[in-house]
């Protein structure tokens, strides 16, 4: 089932419009008296005509006045041609003249004097047999009235120029036919020149009289258009645009791949752009991480040159120290034994001394004990005495001294010590007799602290 031709029907429907907004529209006139009133045909006669509504293309034309006297008011823009019996030429033939009229001997015929315009539908065959819808105009004009009104038909009462429309119309389409039929469908939808020369020239020749004037019609035409070319056949029309459609859409396409392969190389640039930067940055932060990792080597590996050295330099102080202790020690140990040994020598001393003492003590004990008693209470009293004054009048000075007298005594009393035990002097100054006593004195205490022990 074929689908109808859309394009055709609209413009046939808008060819149809178009007629019907050319034709001039006039409302409806007032009701006259018949003597005032004709309509633009041609009037015959003097009788009585009727008033009615004047035609669509039809001239206004006022007649006054009444029996034998009335004169025709012509419109400016209407060609009027005036006869009278018994005349062999009209009284009155021009644009816009108006005359006395007798109506029982005159006769007149009023034209319209503007352009016409003629819409033509030509339906054509072409040199590939196929139907073809020309649609075209043709404008043209009254240009000699006295030739025209005796070679064309004006005499339609509703529509003057109808016939003439109407035959120049025939013509119009019988030219477009025989043109259209020696072109090609291609030829006719691209260039439509062809076809306005062949018409122009043809309605020239027949309206104007080409070379001869006297030939014409008396008319001129004033331009030849056409508007439409279309192709009849929906299925045919599409045919011929597919090789348009189909290079428009090869183009387009191609574009597309042109631009996708554009695009695609862009993309790749980019994406080999990202990438190299990517590795570039990669590389950076590979260097900046050995360089990150190297420094903290550098750093791990001077702080543990650091600790060693200072484990050495604390290992070499501690054993300085120690070797000091050692030898401060072994000094102390010296020292020791040397007081020791002068301990025993005085120790020795002292019990040679004792034993001397007392064996002249014992010899002498006998002849002077009597003596010896009746002194001896006497100088327990003196000593008690003197004790007391020396008590009250001592001082650190002389208790100290008596402390170093009575040294050899007390270390002669002292037992033999079962262990022995060393003690540090350094507490005082040696270099004064102050410092000496002190540090004597603490021997002292320390071996009396001995003693006191069980």
């Amino acid at each position: 089932m074929s689908s109808g031709n859309t394009y055709l029907e609209q413009v046939v429907a808008q060819q149809e419009r178009l007629e019907a907004d050319l034709r001039s529209k006039r409302s409806v006139a007032p009701a006259a008296p018949a003597q005032n009133v004709a309509p633009g045909g041609p009037t015959r006669g003097g009788g009585r005509q009727q008033a009615s509504q004047p035609a669509p293309n039809a001239v206004e034309v006022r007649v006054t006045g009444f029996g034998r006297w009335k004169t025709v008011i012509v419109p400016p823009n209407a060609f009027v041609v005036h006869t009278r019996r018994g005349r062999g030429e009209p009284l009155h033939v021009g644009l816009g003249v108006s005359f006395r009229y007798n109506p029982a001997t005159d006769s007149y015929l009023v034209v319209p004097g503007a352009m016409q315009t003629i819409l033509i539908n030509a339906f054509c065959i072409c040199r590939e047999l196929q139907g073809v819808l020309v649609q075209a105009y043709v404008q043209w004009i009254i240009q000699d009235f006295s030739t025209a009104y005796r070679k064309l038909d004006f005499g339609d009462v509703e529509d003057p120029m109808r016939l003439v429309n109407l035959q120049l119309k025939e013509q119009a389409e019988a030219a477009i036919k025989d043109k259209v039929a020696t072109l090609g469908v291609s030829d006719v939808l691209s260039d439509k020149q062809p076809i306005i020369e062949e018409l122009t020239a043809r309605l020239r020749a027949v309206a104007e009289g080409a070379d001869r004037a006297d030939e014409g019609l008396g008319l001129r035409i004033v331009t030849v258009q056409i508007k439409e070319a279309v192709v009849s056949s929906s299925r045919l029309w599409e045919n011929l645009q597919k090789p348009y459609r189909s290079e428009q859409g090869r183009i387009a396409r191609l574009a597309e791949l042109a631009a996708e392969e554009a695009i695609g190389a862009r993309e790749l640039a980019a994406s080999r752009l990202r990438q190299s930067a990517q590795i570039e940055s990669d590389r950076e932060l590979a260097d900046l991480r050995a360089r990150n990792a190297a420094l903290q080597f550098d750093q791990e590996a001077g702080e543990q040159l650091r600790r060693s050295q200072r484990q050495e330099e604390d290992s070499r102080a501690l054993a300085d120290l120690q070797d000091a202790t050692t030898r401060h020690a072994m000094a102390l140990e010296r020292e020791r034994a040397a007081e020791e040994a002068e301990i025993g020598r005085l120790r020795i001393e002292r019990e040679t001394e004792l034993r001397r003492l007392t064996v002249d003590g014992e010899l002498a004990l006998g002849t002077v004990r009597a003596q010896a008693a009746h002194e001896q209470a006497l100088l327990e009293l003196e000593r008690t005495r003197l004790r007391a004054d020396i008590d009250n009048a001592q001082s650190a000075e002389s208790i100290q001294a008596k402390l170093v007298d009575a040294l050899p005594e007390i270390v002669s009393k002292l037992p033999k010590p079962a262990e022995l035990r060393a003690v540090t002097i350094g507490g005082n100054d040696t270099t004064t007799v102050g410092g000496l006593l002190a540090e004597l004195a603490g021997v002292v205490g320390a071996l009396q602290a001995t003693l006191k022990k069980p």
